[in-house]
């Protein structure tokens, strides 16, 4: 059996893939990579739920591949990262950042991300093409964590590039010269802002780190490139997603059209309806367990799938079709459990405010090519377009 994860297919859709695993059974091995290698995919929903919670299922890669050969060259900052730990050092790391992304410092920014929002609406034609992607999807929220980062504005750009090239599906040499590359320049910006110090989130850190002594730099320079990342990519695809899930469900659209306070709560369904994450990142068994009726073996990769846990029909009936009456609060788009995203605060008030804008000054916004023609990016991790062609 090859990769089903693989399959050129499933990058375009999905969600056919996850259905027939899913069906077949909601925890099984499948092959990974190459060398007989395998891991344990996890596409049901209740199963997923408790996977993100159970404590054997460690997400300490230091540990995993600790004495394993590799020639691969990831910075210390992409690869020993937050994500990368397990209790106490996660809690103590996670804690230094919590307050930035919480529901009440996020309201403090939504002026500043609903102006921004409007700038880049400006720019787009009156009439004509566009794409929604580039001309807004992946420049607000980036514009939005660097600007918390006191990353500089003539660095923006190559900052986004080397973020999508950490996404570099089935291209490790891509992968390991970003990693590097963004690694280097965060470990500058820390030097200079340490120089020239100011009242950005990575200033509080520096404070942090210098000041208290909570952090090791190491650790700092690896928290900061965490932000960066995922601070934007995954909210990127967030908002492409929902603006073609919405495009393609004319009857939901038009009811947010005259109801935009729905808005908020539809961004659950849509979350739920395309996630912008795939499959979570890297976690294994510490000892065997078992897990959905399927016994999983100490040591091994287990992947979980919240693209897949998120159309299991046993949780969320007739799952392949937007429902905003549906009450999807309790998807998995975000994790769950203590590694569930810190961001999410933040992601939705960019997406809210992002959609809400679009349709607004926009209402005859429409697709500009067959559905079957868009292209995804090639990343199991990451579900998002490389571009969204509307007529505006």
């Amino acid at each position: 059996m090859t990769d089903p994860l693989q399959d050129p297919r499933f990058f375009a859709d999905p969600y056919p893939t996850y259905a027939r695993l899913r069906n077949a059974a909601p925890v099984q091995q499948v092959p990974t990579g190459s060398a007989g290698r395998f891991s344990y995919l996890v596409t049901g929903y209740a199963e997923a739920r408790e996977a993100f919670t159970d404590p054997r299922l460690s997400k300490n890669t230091a540990r995993f591949f600790a004495g394993r050969l590799s020639d691969r060259d990831l910075h210390p900052a992409v690869s020993q990262n937050m994500l990368a730990t397990d209790p106490p050092e996660h809690a103590r790391l996670r804690a230094l950042v919590t307050k930035a992304f919480s529901t009440g410092a996020v309201a403090k920014l939504r002026p500043y991300i609903a102006g921004l929002v409007d700038e880049l609406l400006d720019a787009w034609p009156e009439h004509g093409p566009v794409d929604l992607v580039a001309g807004l999807a992946v420049p607000l929220p980036v514009t939005v964590i660097c600007e918390m980062l006191a990353v500089p504005e003539a660095d923006r750009e190559q900052v986004h590039a080397w973020s999508g090239e950490l996404f570099a599906a089935g291209d490790p040499r891509r992968i390991d010269v970003a990693s590097q590359a963004v690694g280097t320049y965060m470990t500058d910006l820390v030097a200079a802002r340490r120089g020239s110090p100011g009242e950005s989130l990575l200033d509080d850190l520096i404070a942090v780190r210098d000041g208290q002594d909570r952090l090791t730099e190491d650790e700092l320079v690896s928290l900061a490139v965490l932000l960066l990342v995922a601070g934007h990519e995954t909210t990127t695809n967030f908002i492409g997603n929902a603006a073609l899930a919405l495009l393609q469900h004319p009857e939901s659209l038009a009811r947010l059209k005259a109801d935009p306070e729905l808005f908020c709560t539809a961004l659950e369904e849509l979350l739920r309806f395309d996630s912008p994450v795939g499959i979570a990142t890297f976690r294994y068994s510490t000892e065997a367990l078992t897990l959905g009726g399927t016994d999983i073996p100490a040591g091994v990769p287990v992947l979980i799938a919240p693209g897949a846990a998120n159309r299991d029909p046993a949780r969320f009936p007739d799952p392949d079709r937007v429902d905003l009456d549906r009450g999807a609060a309790g998807h998995l788009a975000f994790g769950h459990g203590i590694h569930r995203c810190l961001g999410a605060p933040l992601a939705r008030a960019e997406g809210e405010l992002a959609l809400r804008a679009v349709f607004a000054r926009f209402p005859d916004v429409r697709l500009a090519r067959p559905v079957e023609q868009l292209e995804w990016r090639h990343t199991r991790l990451t579900r998002g377009l490389t571009s969204l062609p509307v007529e505006v």
